[in-house]
């Protein structure tokens, strides 16, 4: 790993299309197991609106927090740096409402595409300067929209709540931090570093 100017870890030395392959292998990446698919489908419930809305995955990888949003009858959007992770997404999520773009999400390449919710799965930690970051996606959201940010600590490497929700206040939405350390379900194993998602709703 990379450090970023700031001192978080950094992710730019991987090589995501070579971890495309395995990626799926993790417990919380492929949500394989039923136990585990249930949790982040019941996390993602509460997250997302009621209705059908537009969603943006950035960092979308396999897909797989796609392919919940999807079932769960909204329209997505996913948007990956690796070719090879977009394609499996595009297999993953195959006849379903759905559409997947190659590109940096720092900069996603939506042109004028507004989006009710962002969401972003282990990805804002790994992006320089991510409170820039963050006012680029909370532009991309119709009034009323929502940032949904899972974030962690793991080891050197990852970014904080306290960071992220600082971030996230001049944004002008309502900021709320949802541990989720505790809930091994999740994860498919009790972990003892530091996981959460910080949900950002507009007026």
């Amino acid at each position: 790993m990379t450090e970023n100017s700031d001192g978080r870890g950094g992710a730019a030395d991987v090589d995501w299309d070579a971890e495309a392959a395995s990626f799926d292998e993790e417990p919380d990446h492929g949500l394989r197991d039923p136990g585990v698919r249930g949790a982040w489908a019941e996390r993602l419930r509460g997250w997302l609106p009621g209705r059908a809305s537009d969603v943006l995955d950035l960092g979308c990888g396999t897909g797989s927090l796609s392919l919940l949003a999807a079932e769960q009858g909204h329209r997505v959007t996913g948007v990956d740096l690796s070719p090879a992770m977009v394609e499996l997404a595009r297999a993953k999520l195959a006849g379903r409402d759905a559409a997947f773009l190659v590109g940096d999400a720092a900069h996603p390449p939506v042109g004028e595409q507004r989006f009710d919710v962002v969401l972003g799965r282990h990805v804002l930690w790994a992006l320089p300067d991510p409170g820039r970051v963050l006012r680029r996606w909370w532009g991309l959201l119709r009034p009323g929209g929502r940032l949904v940010l899972v974030e962690g600590v793991w080891g050197e490497v990852g970014i904080s709540a306290e960071v992220v929700s600082g971030l996230a206040e001049p944004l002008g939405g309502s900021v709320r931090v949802e541990r989720l350390s505790g809930d091994s379900l999740l994860w498919g194993k009790d972990v003892d570093d530091e996981r959460y998602a910080v949900v950002v709703r507009g007026d």
